[in-house]
């Protein structure tokens, strides 16, 4: 087995309050793996440790079987992308110069681009549907296109591992989709590792290869989405009363809020 990410024993504190505690887990290369969990359960923190954006107190991270920490910040640019779940408007960047920031780590001393970056640029544009906006204003986008221009920024890294912090977050349920089958493609036709949380339990169930659930700080569960996403594991998770059945797409598990008014079922 060929791992993207492999996590022994890894704590983070802020001050004196832990984050993540004593975590280990593992994800394979080339799947897509769904972080999932209650609010402040230390899935962003997690994230932010595995891109090398955060020191970790304790454990080891390994990114493609080598040491996070033996990696320099340009080295592990080429590797992981990191896109955030909202997108700076501080500055009119069209949408062509923020795809185009995501050719720095391969840029030589003097910053410009080669006849070979602009294809680069031009071909993550056409992968995510935004040629069309490509001058554009980055504060003259819906959502989903604000969304769409971060993951083409990301594709221009040429990375193998994408970690995104709830991608769907703020979109409507057919941008939503869009972004998901944008993914499991990054995935397909590339290989590329992707590495998300989602809050949405019913959209992780569907693409996720494998689903990891965080509760304070802790892994409560980790496995495929039929073995992860049930009732039990939930109703821990989150604290509220859930319905699991099989999703009409196949062997997925769907899941359905159960209302107080209903009580128990």
């Amino acid at each position: 087995m060929s791992l993207a990410v492999s996590i022994k024993n890894l704590s983070h504190k802020y001050e004196k309050n832990e984050i993540l505690k004593n975590i280990s887990f593992n994800i394979e290369k080339g799947s897509f793996f769904i972080i999932i969990g209650p609010n402040g359960s230390g899935k962003t923190t997690l994230l932010k440790n595995i891109a090398g954006m955060e020191k970790f107190s304790n454990g080891n991270i390994s990114i493609l079987e080598k040491n996070l920490k033996k990696y320099s910040t340009r080295e592990l640019a080429k590797k992981i992308a990191f896109v955030p779940q909202t997108v700076s408007l501080d500055f009119p960047f069209s949408v062509f110069e923020i795809v185009r920031m995501g050719r720095s780590p391969h840029l030589g001393l003097l910053g410009s681009e080669s006849d070979s970056d602009i294809q680069t640029i031009k071909k993550a544009m056409k992968f995510t549907d935004i040629e069309h906006l490509a001058k554009r204003k980055i504060h003259q986008l819906s959502g989903g296109e604000c969304q769409r221009t971060s993951i083409a920024r990301a594709i221009c890294q040429e990375p193998q591992i994408m970690l995104l912090d709830e991608p769907t977050a703020a979109l409507d349920i057919g941008h939503q989709t869009k972004i998901m089958d944008l993914m499991e493609k990054l995935k397909k036709e590339q290989g590329m590792t992707i590495i998300m949380i989602s809050h949405d339990v019913n959209l992780a169930a569907l693409y996720a290869d494998n689903i990891l659930v965080l509760k304070d700080g802790e892994v409560i569960s980790q496995g495929n989405p039929k073995d992860v996403i049930t009732y039990e594991t939930l109703e821990i998770a989150y604290e509220c009363v859930v319905l699991v059945d099989d999703s009409p797409f196949g062997n997925h598990p769907r899941i359905s809020l159960v209302p107080e008014k209903y009580g128990r079922i």
